[in-house]
């Protein structure tokens, strides 16, 4: 049995829709949403390999460079917010990052 193209796409698919279904079901945690958008941008990274593979092009994977730099920054930031909130409130909930003031 050989791995197709399309069995890439369905797996980026569900991955895709279990960080949709994450962000979704639960807005009250922050490590649950920052790791859902993670998970989402592993999805896209798969999509782009997966095509960069099938249409020997290495754009694609060059581009993935850049979105895992962009993830790694994000998670940074995203858990630098978190390590503030919770120092200022005790608590990582959703609601109280509106309570955050300069």
């Amino acid at each position: 049995m050989t791995v197709t193209l399309s069995h890439y796409l369905v797996l980026a698919a569900v991955l895709f829709s279990i960080s949709i279904a994450g962000i979704v079901i639960n807005r009250k945690n922050i490590i649950i949403l920052l790791m859902s958008i993670e998970l989402m941008l592993l999805s896209v990274n798969l999509n782009f390999i997966a095509f960069s593979h099938y249409l020997d092009d290495l754009a694609g994977q060059v581009f993935v460079f850049f979105i895992l730099t962009v993830a790694a920054a994000e998670a940074a930031i995203g858990l630098a917010i978190l390590v503030v909130l919770f120092r200022n409130k005790r608590s990582i909930n959703v609601e109280d990052i509106k309570e955050l003031k300069w």
